[in-house]
């Protein structure tokens, strides 16, 4: 789609529009996690006025402190933006009143019956209904369903007796957030963006254009968009289930499953390369593509292959604990009394975050089984679990020579793969990291 921005945007859309460009535009946040954070970071670095709202008042208090909680945050950056009065947070949502454009960033995860929970989003249309003026931009960035925007958030703020397109405008663009990926950033990926209307649209891409580097992709609708950010993780979801459900077929064929995906990927077409491992962690690939799936029943579809990939994406623990009772047999030990060694929590590597870590559902099946579970991460010093605090200890060589068997469940940099290697005398690699590197005695991949 071309956006030609010569096009009219109305009174108050021009008068926003040259806000943006000179500057002089006060922008909230609401949710100030892994998204909001660093996009209220990157706004106030653009030389913006950026207030950021939450309900934790411990988050309000360490950002009003300079003090950084999120890794793909720069913390000279953040202390220097709170110095310098470009950043602040508040739990005090009154403050909308003086924001010209804000942004929702907040949780969309699934209830118990596998539905999206949009309360969250409810709750900001309707904190920002309260404050909503003339001439302000509400942009949705909370990966959803395709037709929140347009079903759930306008209706809530034109209950105020505004116009979207006309008195205030609105419009959606995915977060794209990566977290550990050192090329990557929310400066500098591509942003997507669909408005309500084209005034909305004009009013949003100028926004995105002055505050990021990455090229910004205007679509037709706000429902394109949130679609488009469903499919990015719906195909990653069933590429990573197929790489999973050739990783166990490999293992009963005697098969290096790794070897094969580097055979495959040597083909310089028709082929991207995905990576088995211990199931699927955090809170965008395994929960965004059953958004699509609870939205397809309104249209009388069934999404099959979404949710046959989220079946075999959900069994990877067991499959590793299985291996590990493998192992363990082979030795003539028994899981029950075992010392598992798991080197890594978090649900990817040089990150500290463990939100529905795969990791997580592999210590419930050890412990039930009577192991003794030990877990080291040198990004995560503690995890809670089921209402249970969870030590990760320091990798020394005497917690690896306890070990009855090691298990790399996560496949950090900073682990000193030279001392797993020299001193365990069994090792379960879930994630190859030991790939090209001296390797133990009794060495088995995934």
């Amino acid at each position: 789609m071309i956006l030609k921005t010569d096009r009219p945007t109305g009174a108050y859309g021009t008068a926003l529009i040259q806000k943006f460009r000179n500057k002089t535009a006060t922008i909230g946040v609401i949710g100030l996690g892994y998204v909001g954070l660093p996009l209220a970071v990157e706004k106030a670095k653009a030389g913006y006025r950026v207030i950021g709202f939450d309900v934790q008042q411990s988050k309000v208090e360490m950002v009003n402190a300079g003090v950084n909680f999120i890794g793909d945050v720069v913390d000279e950056d953040l202390r220097a933006i709170v110095r310098d009065g470009f950043l602040q947070a508040t739990t005090d949502y009154s403050f909308l009143n003086e924001v010209d454009a804000v942004a929702i960033c907040v949780p969309t995860p699934l209830d118990m019956y596998q539905q999206p929970d949009t309360s969250y989003v409810v709750n900001s249309a309707r904190a920002i209904a309260r404050y909503l003026h003339k001439g302000m931009l509400v942009v949705l960035e909370s990966t959803t369903y395709p037709g929140t925007t347009e079903e759930l958030v306008k209706p809530i703020l034109e209950e105020t007796g505004l116009t979207c397109g006309e008195d205030f405008f609105l419009a959606y663009s995915p977060e794209r957030v990566d977290p550990g990926n050192k090329f990557f950033n929310t400066r500098n990926t591509p942003k997507v963006v669909g408005g309500v209307t084209e005034a909305c649209l004009q009013t949003a891409v100028a926004l995105y254009e002055e505050v990021l580097e990455g090229e910004v992709h205007p679509v037709s609708s706000p429902s394109v968009a949130e679609m488009e950010k469903i499919y990015e993780n719906t195909f990653r979801h069933i590429n990573i289930a197929l790489a999973n459900e050739m990783a166990i077929l490999c293992d009963r064929m005697g098969i290096n499953v790794w070897e094969v995906i580097d055979a495959a990927k040597s083909k310089p077409y028709g082929f991207m390369a995905f990576y088995p491992g211990p199931g699927l962690g955090g809170h965008c690939i395994p929960i965004d593509p059953f958004y699509l799936t609870w939205k397809a029943r309104e249209f009388n579809y069934h999404t099959r292959l979404i949710e046959l990939a989220g079946e075999i994406n959900n069994s990877m623990p067991e499959f590793v604990v299985q291996r590990i009772g493998e192992i363990l047999n082979e030795r003539q030990k028994s899981v029950r009394g075992s010392v598992i060694y798991l080197l890594g929590v978090a649900y990817k590597k040089d990150i500290d975050d463990y939100r529905e870590s795969p990791v997580l559902k592999i210590v419930d099946l050890l412990e039930e089984k009577g192991a003794s579970v030990v877990v080291s991460d040198p990004h995560i010093a503690t995890f809670k679990h089921r209402q249970k605090l969870y030590d990760c200890v320091e990798l020394t060589e005497r917690q690896l020579r306890q070990a009855d068997l090691a298990v790399i469940t996560t496949d950090h940099s900073k682990f000193d793969y030279n001392l797993i290697a020299g001193t365990v005398d069994c090792l379960l690699d879930t994630r190859n990291a030991l790939r090209n590197r001296e390797k133990p005695a009794r060495y088995f991949l995934l």
